[in-house]
């Protein structure tokens, strides 16, 4: 069934091996989430961000009945450029014992939304959770959702929604500023969300699927005491963070990309009680919302707490305006998080973060996949490199998510329409050539 489409060869400096993409599954709006039955059947779950989830069975095909339909349970969508949707799906580490799963997804807003919240774009990010039907792990009982919390978001945009258990039990959700630009229009009061750690809004958060109702608080989160923030806070100071990952591999660290403002795209590796430092900082520099072309001089790196800000392991900047962007130099407009790379037939590759720019251009499907290498040391600025296509030079589309298999082996999913709109969405599997 699958065709192999696409052969890549990496950055000659850092001697990345040559790659391929082979198509493993078409026909979606917009995928955003690859997940794996941990059954022994080999099957894969495919979410797609306009409410539906589908069964990728082992010889490829998919199947007619969906895993889940959560379309009725959505706000209205736009047919064109539109962030909010079905944005996260996790299975429970003993899902095949207690059936569970998790969902993260825009909802209407709800009646006790801020009266600020004008923008007739917002809505209500919502966390669930579902259990499959008894005896049948590839359907999901819809009656029994059980809504863990939610939260109000006053703008379309920077939703994130990316949701992963760590090797800890506990699930990690992403979230994002709220939407609009700089963290500063309604539903951003004072500072903004990133730096306000009262508010889900900008946070990764943690919390014990497994503890009293709704959820439990592990005991070492930052502010489990909910004196100085919200018990649920992990980490805090995000714009974005459109995608989050746990290392299958070395000492599982949570990688966390960012998504910029104007300037830069981010990479992070993910500390408890780590602020990263939006909307006072853009990577690795100053952030001003009423300039935010220009990185202030002088721009503080503590908190108002005296907390260090904590620096990403990497940056790559926006391209200049009114230029194509460089074939050389690693560009983009919106980073896409990926995994490190833990299998076995790409050697060379192994240990690496392979992740994306979801499209060098707004207009034109640019999506790019880069690989990004841990210094020597062991500590300081990782490498960057485009892993460039060969045939063809580009990819030619939106690079939207990455999934991971239980292998380690890294999957690319893509859309070639910038809104949800027609079925162009694919998956793709990262192979050797």
């Amino acid at each position: 069934m699958a065709t192999l489409i696409f052969a890549a060869v990496a950055d000659a400096a850092e001697s990345p091996p040559a790659v391929g993409l082979k198509l493993v599954a078409e026909g979606f709006v917009s995928p955003l989430n690859l997940v794996s039955l941990p059954d022994g059947s080999g099957r894969r779950l495919i979410a797609d961000q306009v409410g539906t989830v589908h069964v990728l069975n082992q010889d490829g095909t998919l199947s007619k009945e969906l895993f889940l339909d959560l379309r009725t349970n959505l706000v209205k969508l736009a047919s064109g450029f539109d962030e909010r949707g079905l944005l996260g799906l996790a299975l429970h580490p003993k899902f095949n014992n207690n059936r569970r799963l998790y969902v993260f997804y825009s909802a209407p807003p709800r009646a006790s939304v801020p009266t600020n919240f004008t923008d007739k774009a917002r809505c209500t990010s919502r966390l669930s959770e579902f259990n499959v039907l008894a005896g049948d792990l590839a359907k999901v009982d819809p009656q029994s959702e059980r809504v863990l919390f939610e939260i109000d978001k006053p703008q379309m945009n920077h939703n994130c929604g990316r949701i992963t258990f760590g090797p800890d039990g506990f699930l990690y959700i992403g979230t994002g500023d709220g939407g609009g630009a700089n963290d500063s229009e309604a539903g951003h009061p004072g500072s903004g969300n990133g730096q306000n750690t009262k508010t889900l809004l900008a946070k990764i958060l943690r919390i014990d699927v497994d503890g009293r109702a709704p959820y439990g608080i592990p005991k070492d989160n930052p502010f489990a005491d909910g004196r100085d923030g919200l018990p649920e806070i992990y980490s805090w100071g995000w714009r974005n963070p459109w995608g989050i990952s746990f290392d299958l591999g070395g000492t599982h660290e949570l990688f966390a990309v960012d998504v910029g403002q104007n300037l830069f795209e981010e990479l992070n590796i993910v500390v408890k009680g780590g602020n990263y430092g939006w909307r006072v900082r853009e990577s690795f520099h100053g952030f001003d919302p009423s300039s935010p072309n220009t990185p202030p001089e002088n721009a503080p790196t503590n908190d108002m707490a005296g907390r260090p800000f904590i620096d990403p392991v990497l940056e790559y900047p926006h391209p200049p305006r009114n230029k194509p962007p460089s074939q050389t130099e690693p560009q983009g407009i919106s980073v896409t998080g990926g995994y490190v790379y833990r299998g076995t037939t790409i050697p060379a590759l192994r240990g690496r973060y392979i992740f994306a720019d979801w499209s060098r251009t707004w207009a034109l499907p640019d999506g790019v996949l880069f690989v990004a290498t841990r210094p020597a040391a062991g500590t300081g600025r990782w490498s960057l490199a485009y892993l460039p296509l060969k045939e063809p030079a580009k990819i030619g589309a939106y690079i939207v998510a990455f999934g991971q298999d239980p292998d380690g082996e890294i999957y690319v999913l893509t859309n070639a329409r910038n809104g949800l709109l027609g079925t162009t969405g694919k998956v793709f599997k990262l192979v050797p050539m």
